[in-house]
């Protein structure tokens, strides 16, 4: 089910969330310029690898530096496809816009960085032993929607469902989308500890998703906007049925 947009409506433009946008695409062109070892060597030494840090011995003989812990920072801007990065930056402006306008552009932008480093944490803690370089934003997205979530747990999302060349819309409330894509997660990335090897779930660092999105439900209250600061909801905020009231 992939998400297409959401019936909340914004009032403050989504600076923060285009810029995100932005630097995710500068770094992915930069990578596709890369040849195949350099880009191999380029993952390694900013993608998040768990061994890196549990295993210095492995990581030192292969050149790797065992002090450094900007990879929680820098992976969250790297991705490993086309489908990979436009996934995660179409899902950051359905879910990102809305979070921002409630947080303001810097608290967001800290909201977002923290989701990221947590969902960092906790894949590196779950795979202690996997030498593969987990990138991409999704960790962070995880949180952000999981801010979402907590915020607008009534709006409705509209997904596409694709049935063979067919696209199907649907529209969720926002509780059942999201727990649903959250559940989705936990079941698979226990599934993924079972199998011992991240490389049979197709390379997916579930346990960030999962991280990041326990994070984000966890703190978002300490990063709104004050009180006074906050706009009132619209009519068709939640539900379309709103918007025909008076």
């Amino acid at each position: 089910m992939f998400p297409l947009q959401t019936t909340v409506v914004s009032r403050h433009p989504a600076i923060v969330t285009w810029v995100l946008i932005g630097v995710n695409a500068l770094f992915f062109f930069f990578e596709l310029q890369l040849a195949p070892e350099s880009l191999k060597s380029f993952m390694m030494l900013f993608g998040v690898v768990p061994a890196r840090f549990t295993n210095p011995q492995w990581a030192s003989q292969l050149g790797i530096p065992v002090d450094s812990y900007w990879p929680f920072i820098t992976s969250m801007f790297l991705h490993g496809g086309w489908a990979h990065i436009i996934g995660n930056m179409w899902t950051l402006w359905v879910f990102g816009q809305h979070v921002e306008d409630r947080m303001g552009p810097f608290r967001y932008l800290t909201f977002y960085l923290l989701c990221g480093i947590s969902s960092g944490i906790v894949h590196t803690i779950v795979n202690s032993g996997s030498t593969m370089p987990a990138i991409g934003a999704s960790g962070a997205i995880a949180g952000v929607m999981a801010a979402y979530l907590m915020l607008f747990p009534t709006s409705r999302v509209i997904v596409m469902v694709p049935i063979f060349i067919f696209p199907l819309l649907f529209d969720f409330l926002a509780v059942f989308y999201l727990g649903y894509w959250f559940l989705l997660q936990l079941v698979s990335g226990s599934f993924a500890l079972l199998s011992s090897s991240m490389q049979e779930s197709g390379g997916i660092a579930f346990w960030a998703h999962v991280g990041g999105f326990a994070t984000g439900a966890l703190i978002y209250a300490l990063f709104l906007r004050p009180v006074g600061e906050r706009r009132g909801p619209y009519l068709d905020e939640g539900t379309y049925e709103h918007g025909w009231l008076g």
